[in-house]
């Protein structure tokens, strides 16, 4: 990632007409599950995995986070709280309908799916985090990153962004390749394609928010007790393993399994074992539904 010092005084671009409450699919077997995508991403990260439990009869529904699709101007002043608030709505939504309700996140996305767990306990069936993010500790993360508690500290924040490099989370090169072609001819105010592609840029901002959602939740992991899985790639560029074994360490959870791949980097939703992760969340789920029948 480099860093970018941007003072912007003009007004974006106009951004995509597709900026939509995100993605909905009506099941058949009175079981909904909550997606939440990543910050700076958008529900398309989530679509193959949304897609292949609707096919087995999850009704399902991925809101697009707070502001997400919108210039980023707007988008780094939204807080966790907000992106949190998205989350909560789509559950409170499900819960009405469906008896059993279950939540899965992608990186940032993961976090708050915990948050679902310890707001609402076992009213949540159980919660798969995928590549969660409290460290940004992966192989491919810039050395200077030790310097972001004092840019949280400073007005700085507000004009810092760090813009994404290759690989972008994928290990798949023809996804790395597409990403790469989007990344490279996107301007930090162009928000043109953000809606369905997330951001080529990160502001610290939103970084800051992140920090003060892993110090709040940090506090709040003893609590959650609801059945919990964990998949993170072992060569996750972004977040190391240790993340997921932080959350597997410290919930009170008695059901809850760890999950590592061999073949993908962070985005493990629609990297090459996209299909592997989409059916062991659908097992770790129907484990759940077969067991309180019995």
């Amino acid at each position: 990632m480099s860093v970018i010092f941007d003072i912007n005084f003009k007004k974006s671009k106009r951004s995509s007409p597709d900026t939509d409450r995100g993605l909905f699919l009506k099941g058949s077997n009175g079981s909904a599950v909550i997606l939440a995508h990543g910050m700076t991403g958008s529900p398309q990260e989530m679509k193959f995995l949304g897609t292949f439990l609707n096919q087995r009869g999850y009704s399902v529904i991925c809101p697009r986070l707070a502001n997400h699709g919108k210039p980023i101007e707007i988008l780094k002043k939204t807080t966790w709280q907000e992106f949190y608030q998205s989350v909560r709505s789509a559950f409170l939504e499900m819960k009405a309908e469906h008896k059993f309700v279950f939540a899965a996140g992608l990186s940032m996305g993961a976090l708050l799916t915990l948050l679902l767990a310890d707001d609402f306990g076992d009213k949540l069936s159980a919660v798969s985090c995928l590549s969660p993010t409290l460290f940004y500790d992966g192989w491919n993360t810039p050395w200077y990153k030790c310097f972001l508690p004092l840019a949280f500290i400073t007005p700085l924040k507000r004009f810092l962004y760090f813009k994404e490099e290759p690989p972008y989370g994928i290990k798949n090169e023809q996804i790395q390749r597409l990403m790469h072609r989007y990344y490279s001819n996107t301007g930090l105010h162009n928000s043109e394609h953000v809606a369905r592609y997330g951001y080529p840029y990160f502001p610290v901002t939103l970084f800051y928010q992140l920090h003060l959602l892993v110090r709040h939740l940090s506090k709040r992991l003893p609590n959650i007790n609801v059945p919990l899985q964990l998949i993170q790639a072992r060569n996750d560029d972004i977040t190391s393993v240790k993340n997921s074994q932080f959350i597997y360490d410290r919930v009170k959870s008695s059901d809850k399994e760890l999950i590592l791949l061999d073949n993908s980097y962070h985005v493990i939703t629609a990297d090459q074992e996209r299909e592997k992760v989409a059916e062991k969340v659908d097992s770790f789920f129907k484990k759940i539904i077969l067991q309180s029948a019995v």
